[in-house]
C-alpha cells in the first residue's frame, strides 16, 4: 500500500500524455480449443507479457506468461484496480495504487486478479473471484468490461447465471475485491448490455448493447441478426443515483452497438460508439453522442461500406451477401481527444480519423493486416487470418497496438480456417497518419490475443476529473 498518490495517476489527460513511454504490455491470451470445449484441450489461458522497449534485446517478444489455474475460461478484457480517477476531488481512496490487473473470463464468469507490481514480467495470481460469488451477490454472469472508478471497481456483465437477460453492472470493493452487488437501482427499459463508460464531470454513465449469453456464446445467430434482435441502443444513466434516464435508439437495422469511448477531457460532454454492422448493406458505423440543452442526442458521423467479394472467398455465413463487412469491433480515442481509431476486423483495416471536430471526422490514416478476404501479411509474417480487433493507444498518442481475435465462437464463423493469434503496432505521425512498425510483430502461437493493457495506463484504462 502506498501512502502517496501513485505516480501513474494523473489529474488530467494532458499530464498523462507527458508521462514516460510504456515498456511492457500485458495481453489477455486464451486457448480457443479449451474455450470451445474441444476434446483433449489441456492448455490454460494466461496473461502474456510483451516487451515494448525498442532498446531491449527482446523487443516485440513475449517475455512472460502467467497462467490461470483452470481450463476454458476465455480471458477477454482487463482493467486496473485503481487509476487516475482516484484523484477526483470526491475520491475516497486517493492513496491506492495501480498494482492489480483484473481479468474477467467471459466464458467461465470468473475474475482473475494478477499482481503486476513486484515482478512485472512474471505476474502473480493474487485472487480468483468465482462465478458463484458474482451470481449470489449480484445476480449476474459473464463479466466482460472492467473500469476503475473513484468509489469502486465497476464490472459489466452480459446476463444472469442462466444465460438470459438482463445484463448490467456490478461493483467490487477497492481493497478486498469482494463483490458488493448490482449497481442499478432502476434500470428502466435496459435489458441487453455490453460496454459502459462515464462522464465524471456530468455525473452520467452510458452503456451499450450486444446480446445475452444465450444469443452470443454459440456464435452469431443469423436469424437473430437478420431479425434485428441484437443490441442497437445507447442507454444514459444518472451515475450517482444509479438510475436509467434516457434511451437513444439507432434504428434496429444497426446491429451490435458495442464499444464506447467518451471524451477524456471531463469538460466535454460527448463520445463515440462503434456499431459492427447494418443488416441492410453490411456497412459499419461510428456514432457520436453528445449533450445538448440538458438532454443527450446521438447521430451517425462515420460510415464504412462493405467491400465486394467473390462468394468463393467468403465464409458460409456471408455467402448470401457477396461482400465482406468491415465489422467495426473496437474503437479507441487518443488522450487529447484528437484521433479516433476504428478497427475493421472483417476487412482487416485499422483506420485513423481526426475528430478534432467530432461532428465531422476526417480519415487521416489506414493500415491493413489480415482480413476475411485479403489476408494481408505483415513484413514479418505470411498471409494473416484475423484482423485489427482490440486497439490500444499509448498515453502520448504516438503508438497504437492491436490484436487479432474477437471471441472464440465468432472467430470460427468469420475465419473458418482459424484465427492466428498476433499483435502488431503502428506509429502515429505528428500531424496524423499511420505506419506499421516493421520490426514489431508478436506471434502468440497456439493462443489468441485479445485486450492489451500498457504499463502505467493507456488511452482506455483511465478516467480524469480535471481538464
Amino acid at each position: 500500500m502506498s501512502f502517496r498518490p501513485d505516480t501513474t495517476f494523473y489529474p488530467s489527460p494532458r499530464m498523462a500524455m507527458q508521462a514516460p513511454p510504456e515498456r511492457l504490455a500485458w495481453v489477455a491470451a486464451f486457448d480457443p480449443d479449451a474455450a470451445l470445449g474441444r476434446p483433449g484441450a489441456t492448455r490454460r489461458d494466461g496473461l502474456a507479457v510483451v516487451d515494448l522497449d525498442r532498446e531491449s534485446k527482446t523487443y516485440g517478444e513475449i517475455v512472460g506468461l502467467a497462467e490461470v489455474p483452470t481450463l476454458g475460461d476465455e480471458l477477454h478484457h482487463s482493467g486496473w484496480n485503481a487509476c487516475s480517477s482516484a484523484l477526483c476531488p470526491y475520491a475516497p481512496r486517493p492513496h491506492t495504487e495501480r498494482r492489480y490487473l483484473m481479468l474477467p473470463a467471459i466464458r467461465s464468469s470468473r475474475i482473475f486478479i494478477f499482481d503486476v507490481k513486484e515482478s512485472p514480467r512474471a505476474p502473480a495470481l493474487h485472487r480468483v473471484i468465482e462465478a458463484e460469488e458474482v451470481a449470489s451477490r449480484a445476480g449476474y454472469s459473464r463479466p466482460h468490461t472492467l473500469h476503475c472508478g473513484p468509489d469502486g471497481i465497476y464490472v459489466s456483465a452480459l446476463g444472469n447465471p442462466e444465460g438470459d437477460g438482463p445484463g448490467g453492472i456490478f461493483v467490487l470493493d477497492c481493497d478486498r475485491f469482494d463483490v458488493l452487488g448490482r449497481w442499478e437501482i432502476d434500470r428502466g427499459s435496459q435489458h441487453l448490455h455490453y460496454d459502459f463508460w462515464w462522464h465524471l464531470g456530468y455525473d452520467t454513465l452510458v452503456s451499450s448493447e450486444w446480446g445475452t449469453p444465450r444469443m452470443i456464446e454459440g456464435g452469431v445467430d443469423p436469424e437473430l441478426l437478420l431479425g434485428r434482435k441484437y443490441g442497437h441502443r445507447l442507454h444514459v444513466w444518472n451515475l450517482r443515483r444509479r438510475r436509467h434516464e434516457q434511451v437513444l435508439d439507432l434504428g434496429d437495422e444497426h446491429q451490435l452497438a458495442l464499444e464506447l469511448r467518451p471524451a477524456h477531457d471531463p469538460t466535454k460532454a460527448y463520445g463515440f460508439m462503434g456499431v459492427a454492422t447494418n443488416v441492410e448493406d453490411l456497412s459499419a458505423s461510428v456514432w457520436l453522442w453528445r449533450r445538448e440543452d440538458g438532454s443527450w442526442t446521438i447521430e451517425k458521423v462515420i460510415e464504412i461500406p462493405a467491400e465486394p467479394a467473390s462468394t468463393d472467398d467468403l465464409p458460409p455465413l456471408l455467402h448470401g451477401f457477396k461482400a465482406v463487412p468491415p465489422l467495426v469491433t473496437d474503437i479507441n480515442l487518443s488522450l487529447d481527444d484528437r484521433f479516433l481509431y476504428v478497427s475493421c476486423w472483417g476487412t482487416g483495416e485499422l483506420r485513423q480519423y481526426d475528430v478534432s471536430d467530432p461532428v465531422r471526422p476526417k480519415l487521416t490514416g489506414s493500415v491493413r493486416l489480415g482480413g476475411i478476404v485479403r489476408r494481408t501479411a505483415h513484413p514479418r509474417s505470411g498471409p494473416l487470418t484475423g484482423g485489427p480487433q482490440m486497439v490500444e493507444v499509448s498515453r502520448d498518442g504516438r503508438r497504437v497496438y492491436f490484436t487479432s481475435s474477437l471471441y472464440a465462437a465468432w472467430d470460427e464463423q468469420f475465419y473458418p480456417d482459424g484465427v492466428r493469434g498476433w499483435m502488431a503496432k503502428a506509429e502515429v505521425g505528428e500531424a496524423g497518419g499511420l505506419e506499421l512498425d516493421r520490426e514489431f510483430f508478436v506471434d502468440f502461437g497456439p493462443y489468441r490475443a485479445h485486450q492489451v493493457r500498457l504499463e502505467g495506463g493507456d488511452a482506455s484504462s483511465d478516467s480524469f476529473c480535471f481538464p
